[in-house]
């Protein structure tokens, strides 16, 4: 594919651009160049401004809210978020749950949900991992019993990101134990607030708090937030985690963390001299650089065929952008690191005021590092995703 733009296509970039550079709230851009979490309040202010903009869910069918953009301009539009640094939209409402919603549910749920997602009205969280039932999703063991016009759920899941902030969860559910376990599983949508439902923190090793288990006791669940058939929620679980898988590629993240670590390696000392100058860490800067390009063209070809596989069939070549991007950026992680060397502290110990934001950034970076071995587990381990491919792209 020719990644060369069109004047039209240049002209859309520097709108973005604009728009991200004048509008993302200084204390928001401030956090995410330091690496540092936002606050819910912080995500709800963005995604009112985009809202506002009509870019809050670009990539949505116009009837509900999207734009005509392009592929390519949605790549657009992506990367410059990624790069300005701004915040992505809350991807389990935006990315996840919303199109599952447009794409298979019924009209009075499209109605009422998807205008909510597109406002951050609505904070949703994703319950799909279980204790034993990570990769191996489909071994899932919470239960939905039917019972008259509504379901009752037990069961746990876990490492659930932002479930504290949460409003909503999509959960997958079995709903028939007697069958293969694909295909006992439905889609269900349970409101945060029922009774019976408990969510745990779980402190993560970099000291964070995003993660969480959530316990679902006698919670009883309307029928009619099911979502399509029932016992078809794995078909929609595989449409769900195909988009997922698209999005932790982050390329425009990884390009400006690159860029940005060229910038720290050109001023950072090691032994009298800058280690840009070292040239095995040039050698290893150089290696990511070229395994970046391949991953953009990879990226930009899986979206132009989006929809080419039919309605709800994810592309299988998004297992190729997970495996690559979650392993690019964890190498730069691990190239941060090394270039912050005795400063990369999971703790600013260093007594700084604040006010050099090279320190800031530097403080940020062993947290960085710990929090994104994560990466290659979440959305379907690496391992499992080089499954699909030997069986969906290379046929064996």
């Amino acid at each position: 594919m020719d990644l060369s733009l069109t004047p039209e296509e240049q002209a859309f970039r520097e709108e973005v651009r604009a728009f991200f550079r004048d509008n993302v709230p200084a204390g928001i851009k401030k956090k995410l160049s330091e690496n540092r979490h936002t606050t819910k309040e912080d995500m709800v202010e963005w995604t009112r401004i985009l809202h506002k903009k009509g870019w809050a869910v670009p990539h949505w069918p116009k009837e509900y809210g999207g734009t005509d953009w392009t592929a390519v301009q949605q790549y657009i539009f992506n990367e410059e978020m990624q790069a300005t640094p701004a915040p992505p939209p809350l991807p389990f409402g935006v990315n996840m749950v919303g199109p599952v919603i447009y794409t298979f549910a019924n009209e009075a749920q499209k109605k009422h949900y998807l205008p909510r997602i597109a406002n951050l009205t609505d904070w949703w969280c994703q319950g799909f991992s279980e204790p034993g039932s990570g990769s191996d999703l489909a071994s899932l063991k919470t239960k939905a019993e039917r019972k008259g016009d509504k379901y009752i759920v037990n069961g746990q899941k876990t490492w659930t990101t932002l479930a504290q902030h949460a409003d909503w969860i999509f959960c997958l559910v079995r709903t028939d134990p007697a069958a293969k376990k694909q295909q006992g599983i439905s889609f269900l949508l349970i409101d945060m607030k029922s009774k019976g439902i408990t969510v745990r923190p779980i402190v993560t090793i970099d000291g964070g708090r995003e993660v969480n288990e959530v316990f679902f006791d006698d919670v009883e669940v309307p029928a009619e937030n099911l979502v399509g058939e029932e016992n078809k929620g794995w078909d929609y679980a595989k449409f769900l985690l195909g988009n997922e898988r698209t999005n932790i590629a982050r390329v425009g993240m990884s390009k400006e963390r690159l860029r940005r670590l060229r910038e720290l390696a050109g001023s950072t000392q090691a032994g009298g001299r800058p280690i840009i100058e070292d040239p095995k860490f040039r050698e290893k800067l150089a290696a990511v650089e070229v395994e970046l390009k391949a991953l953009e063209l990879t990226q930009m070809r899986v979206v132009a065929n989006e929809g080419k596989n039919g309605k709800g069939k994810p592309d299988p070549a998004s297992s190729v952008l997970k495996i690559k991007g979650s392993e690019i950026q964890q190498t730069l992680t691990e190239l941060m690191l090394e270039v912050a060397g005795p400063f990369a502290s999971p703790y600013d110990i260093h007594g700084d005021d604040n006010t050099n934001e090279t320190m800031d950034w530097i403080a940020q970076i062993a947290p960085t590092y710990f929090n994104y071995r994560k990466v290659s587990i979440y959305g379907g381990s690496n391992e499992i995703q080089r499954n699909i491919i030997s069986k969906a792209v290379l046929g064996l």
